[in-house]
């Protein structure tokens, strides 16, 4: 192994939200605890990304920056090397995070009253920027098989066709049940959606993180006419574990809707930059760190294994689901016979667990768990030994 996976920055006291959470429970810095909740990754940033960052901070001025010509082929490249998709610069406007792009997105391309559609369980964010615009949610719930999720396509189309169903939101791989759709699920949501003039908004941030086994399929990639009925939306902050530097790159293929959207967010953000460190941690990270993407896989892919053979062994009333792409793995406690209250008290105040409580994604994860995998493998062992002590009490 090329890179330390092994070693961790305690985050306490630097404003990161799931460490403060701790404090909250008396934990500090001398226990072998980590919070296990918002995704990003406790592994550190990969060195080469560093170095990138030094050499800026000692070679260049902090003034404002655009996206260099260099910074937008080296996107396109990565897109096209990794996920097979020959995406355009001229195609890529820059927003701070996705979630900032759909909550801009959904502002553009719909009306007060208007349906947005989500598959759901879904990425609580989703749910907020539709309810903030005084849209409509039209959930659309997925299909639990046991082990994994599937899409009810009845009630896809139905929903759909609704003439008051103006957009759809698709978490690919889909966030939290970890689902990376096939290439024949993605062509029958495009062709519904085109059917029905449905403008499908692809939130594609996880995109990179595939497990062994399982291909992640650019949805703009299938066909011209999906790619003129959508917007993609991609970062390097969940890959390479760099969200403080709030650097996206949005894929509008389609000029109209491009200019749309950069027209309308001119009113909100009349000078939309980004900062001149995330262009260069973005285009380091997808000209040279690869292997360091594959390595840290690798790492959630062996963190996912042993977390399912445990459960299975030791405690076989909770289910992990399938894990087909993210790192974030999603746990079935309704075994347990407790409420999702009483759950989440277990977890915080007696296995000092700190996961994503189901419940927050949506009805469906009432007494489900959303566990953050991207760490070293020693505190999934320690995890495992906690939970096993106050599950099984």
């Amino acid at each position: 192994m090329k890179y330390n996976f092994e070693s961790i920055h305690k985050r306490f006291n630097t404003g990161s939200g799931k460490w403060d959470e701790l404090t909250k429970f008396g934990i500090d810095e001398s226990e072998n605890i980590i919070p296990f909740s918002v995704a990003d990754m406790e592994f550190f940033t990969a060195p080469e990304i560093i170095d990138a960052l030094k050499n800026e901070l000692d070679n260049s001025i902090m003034g404002y920056a655009n996206p260099t010509r260099e910074y937008l082929e080296t996107v396109c490249n990565w897109m096209r090397t990794r996920h097979n998709w020959d995406a355009k610069p001229e195609w890529i406007l820059n927003t701070h995070g996705v979630v900032d792009a759909f909550f801009e997105i959904v502002k553009t391309f719909t009306r007060e009253g208007d349906g947005v559609m989500l598959l759901t369980p879904v990425y609580y964010p989703m749910y907020i920027a539709i309810e903030f615009n005084k849209r409509v949610l039209v959930e659309c719930e997925l299909i639990d098989t046991g082990t994994s999720y599937k899409i009810d396509f009845d009630d896809f189309e139905r929903k759909a066709a609704d003439p008051n169903t103006k957009l759809f939101i698709l978490c690919s791989p889909h966030n939290p049940v970890g689902r990376v759709w096939t290439r024949e699920e993605l062509i029958k949501i495009g062709e519904i959606c085109l059917k029905y003039n449905v403008l499908v908004i692809s939130d594609e941030i996880h995109n990179d993180l595939i497990m062994p086994g399982y291909t992640h399929t650019v949805f703009a990639a299938i066909d011209k006419d999906f790619a003129l009925n959508s917007i993609i939306c991609t970062a390097p902050s969940k890959s390479f574990n760099i969200a403080g530097l709030q650097t996206s790159n949005i894929f509008i293929p389609d000029e109209k809707l491009h200019r749309k959207y950069f027209n309308a967010r001119r009113l909100t953000n009349p000078n939309p930059k980004c900062n001149i460190l995330g262009y260069r941690a973005c285009e380091a990270a997808y000209k040279f760190c690869g292997k360091w993407l594959d390595e840290a896989i690798n790492i959630i892919d062996t963190n996912k294994k042993i977390i399912v053979d445990f459960l299975a062994r030791e405690i076989p009333s909770i289910k992990a689901y399938d894990l087909e792409g993210t790192y974030l793995l999603w746990l079935d406690c309704r075994g347990l016979g407790l409420s999702y209250s009483e759950l989440e008290k277990l977890n915080h105040t007696q296995a000092k667990l700190f996961f994503d409580e189901g419940y927050i994604f949506g009805k469906q994860g009432e007494c489900f768990e959303r566990w953050n995998i991207a760490c070293p493998t020693s505190y999934i062992n320690d995890a495992l030994k906690r939970m096993k002590e106050a599950y099984t009490r």
